[in-house]
């Protein structure tokens, strides 16, 4: 459960992807701009490894995306950094804290935005900012000027007396967030905050979000829109079955790979046969899934003639070639697509 939910109130490196060719996380770091520092986080329940031996950092002014399909245990993380699960081994330290022995502190100085709404829908906004904001201990004297300076950070000023019941779903997703930053904290937890959205919405609470890092604030925010992390975060990390089996700027991370660019074939019927392109060379993956192929290359031009004279043979056959995006990446470091 996390901090502000009503329900709650009410009650860098090693290399071990090596078969990857990516350096991922391990060796721990400190330095004076770091507010979390992650080292082996794991929760088990059971038989079941939900998050096994996760480590990674996030620093002041920075958004640190965590991506993952469902089930890969962000949200597991995100209720063990808020020190709302205890880990099974592992801690987390924020500016010094640790979760596991300070979680109290570690509350106070942490905002969470939960992906189920922690709103009271028969309260308005303005109610709902003065709750939290009395459940942080903000002092009185402060609050109001708090609440006000929130309501226009959101744009729900001009509906801050009435009720959340009465909300958009995207008015509500902005109250959400705008909840978790009422006592001020160092660190902001975000877990799928445009989940549900319209396009509008989603880009007001991207900007949101960049004003916050901005701001010099340190942003943990998880996603499975992978378009989304693309153009937001500093540095990412992706997470799959529980590990995170990479970490660091997509630039960083796409330079690891020796693929730059995507050749997709589409459009044909049976099993298209590249057997005569084998002996080019710069072809270092080949995907099939579904009637589609993905050849992840070098340098698409060297292929483009060879592929023509074999798609001659096929009708309808679409060509497209494309430098290589966050998804390709993606899909290569969690095996979601089965190679040749």
């Amino acid at each position: 459960m996390y901090p502000h939910s009503p329900l709650a109130q009410q009650d860098r490196s090693t290399d071990l992807g090596s078969e990857r060719g990516l350096t991922l996380v391990g060796a721990k770091r400190t330095h004076p701009g770091m507010v979390l520092r992650v080292e082996g986080l794991s929760k088990c329940y059971g038989a079941l490894n939900a998050v096994t031996g996760v480590s990674f950092d996030v620093c002041h002014g920075e958004i640190f995306g965590l991506l993952g399909l469902n089930g890969a245990g962000k949200t597991t993380l995100i209720s063990m950094l808020a020190a709302q699960q205890r880990p099974s081994t592992g801690d987390a330290l924020l500016l010094g804290l640790s979760i596991r022995e300070q979680h109290r502190a570690v509350r106070q100085l942490m905002g969470v935005a939960p992906q189920q709404m922690a709103l009271y829908p028969m309260l308005t906004a303005a109610e709902n900012l003065r709750f939290f904001g009395h459940i942080y201990g903000v002092r009185r004297a402060e609050l109001a000027s708090r609440v006000e300076e929130l309501l226009c950070f959101t744009g729900l000023q001009d509906r801050c007396h009435d009720r959340v019941a009465t909300y958009s779903g995207g008015m509500q997703r902005r109250l959400n967030l705008a909840t978790a930053l009422v006592h001020r904290p160092k660190l902001i937890l975000l877990d799928e905050p445009t989940a549900g959205v319209d396009p509008r919405s989603r880009e007001e609470i991207l900007k949101m979000v960049r004003r916050l890092r901005d701001a010099g604030t340190a942003v943990l925010y998880t996603t499975h829109y992978l378009t989304e992390a693309e153009g937001l975060c500093d540095r990412m990390g992706i997470l799959n079955q529980g590990k995170l089996v990479a970490v660091g700027s997509l630039e960083a991370l796409f330079a690891k790979l020796e693929s730059s660019e995507v050749i997709e074939l589409s459009g044909f019927e049976g099993r298209l046969d590249l057997t005569p392109i084998r002996p080019l060379g710069g072809v270092f993956r080949v995907v099939r899934n579904r009637g589609l192929v993905r050849l992840y290359v070098k340098r698409a031009a060297d292929l483009l003639g060879p592929l023509q004279k074999i798609i001659m043979r096929e009708r309808s056959v679409r060509l497209k070639v494309a430098p290589l995006s966050l998804e390709d990446l993606f899909l290569h470091l969690t095996g979601s697509e089965i190679r040749e």
